[in-house]
């Protein structure tokens, strides 16, 4: 299982919209969904009988099978979920907030609140919403075109979300998603893959290839309404950045959360979140340097400190490939004993590695310049020791 559950960097502005959206959706699921999938439907109501003449067959139905196989949530999906063979314009939008379970809001939610705040930084609040909602109407249109004579409801955020996710697949390629590998019993960890493939394989693998496999019936994962929505995230994007030059110039200067701009330094951009104090930011611009020639000019201690707090804050993976890098790039350095000492506290984070681990704080103690720092590095070989024992 591959599972998206972060992203870098991220703005340092609050994406309000983003948040009421994912209100919203989950206020609409606690307030009606689950409410009314317990409830029976009222046997006397007409959209029940022409729920039964659409799904039910000729009948005779009963009170009990009635109430056995139909809830009143379902009538609720009937009426508002977009019906291609029906539409309103009413459902169009209306879907956009129903959800068929709690897996399938939870799901949307997650890739809302990843990848929404980028790019509602890059639009504007107001830019945002109208966005969010127009490849939400596409992506409904989109699914409808396949499947036109459906009367099975559509309904969920992904058509929406999925233009999120285009418009960020355009914008922010090189940012770095947090994915979550779980291969049970053999892997569980988390890695940083750049933005462009994991959306890359969200729209190739999860929805094109399913989406050409088998015939689009309404039912099940609405493969084509994801694929609308991306395409229409991805157009609007694309659009918007061949806006007459003032527009466009606009949207930059609110644009933080993207990869570093070119013109700008990104060692010198690191340099000054480390001299302020934010560390976390100096970390998610490290995690974007790409070439060795950027890496090599930051200072030992800069990289050191960085690797200090990927490992206090959770991600010993990240910063095991930092300290490896200093080692194998600066060999003669007089750091090396720091980084060896913590390429061993990272390895200890990961499974059967102790035996890794011990050789890098052996080394720590061989090259330790401080008598401080070889008493830490003999307190974790000790500690390895007590685990083998």
């Amino acid at each position: 299982m591959l599972l998206p559950i972060g992203d870098l960097p991220n703005p340092k502005s609050t994406p309000l919209v983003n948040y009421a959206l994912m209100g919203v959706n989950i206020a609409v699921f606690i307030l009606i969904t689950l409410p009314l999938a317990s409830a029976h439907p009222d046997i006397n109501d007409p959209l029940l009988i022409e729920y039964l003449r659409t799904f039910g067959g000729s009948g005779p139905w009963s009170v009990q099978d009635v109430y056995r196989q139909v809830s009143a949530y379902d009538l609720t999906v009937f009426q508002y979920g977009y019906r291609p063979a029906d539409p309103s314009l009413i459902t169009i939008f209306s879907a956009m907030f129903l959800h068929g379970s709690g897996m399938h809001l939870a799901g949307n939610m997650l890739f809302l609140w990843i990848f929404g705040d980028n790019v509602e930084h890059r639009l504007g609040h107001v830019g945002y919403l109208v966005t969010y909602l127009t490849a939400g109407v596409a992506a409904t249109l989109f699914f409808g075109l396949f499947v036109p004579g459906s009367q099975v409801p559509l309904i969920g955020a992904s058509g929406a979300i999925s233009g999120v996710l285009g418009c960020y697949f355009l914008w922010f390629p090189k940012n770095q998603v947090k994915v979550f590998i779980f291969l049970f019993p053999f892997v569980m960890t988390t890695v940083l893959i750049s933005a462009r493939w994991v959306l890359g394989f969200y729209l190739l693998i999860d929805n094109l290839l399913p989406f050409l496999a088998t015939s689009q019936q309404g039912g099940g994962v609405a493969h084509g309404a994801h694929i609308g929505g991306f395409l229409g995230g991805a157009g609007i994007a694309y659009g918007m950045d061949r806006l007459p030059g003032f527009l466009r110039q606009k949207t930059h200067t609110r644009e933080q959360g993207r990869a570093p701009a070119r013109e700008v330094d990104p060692v010198a951009r690191i340099v000054t979140a480390l001299n302020t104090g934010e560390i976390a930011h100096a970390a998610t611009c490290y995690s974007l340097l790409t070439r060795s020639q950027e890496r090599n000019r930051l200072a030992s201690g800069n990289l050191l400190t960085i690797g200090d707090f990927l490992l206090q804050s959770g991600e010993p993976e990240q910063a095991l490939t930092l300290f490896r890098r200093l080692i194998a790039e600066r060999p003669g350095d007089v750091s090396l004993d720091r980084a060896y000492l913590g390429a061993g506290k990272a390895m200890l984070h990961k499974v059967r590695c102790d035996t890794s681990a011990w050789h890098y704080f052996l080394a720590a103690v061989d090259l330790a310049s401080t008598p401080e720092l070889a008493a830490e590095a003999r307190h974790y070989l000790q500690m390895i020791e007590q685990r083998r024992d």
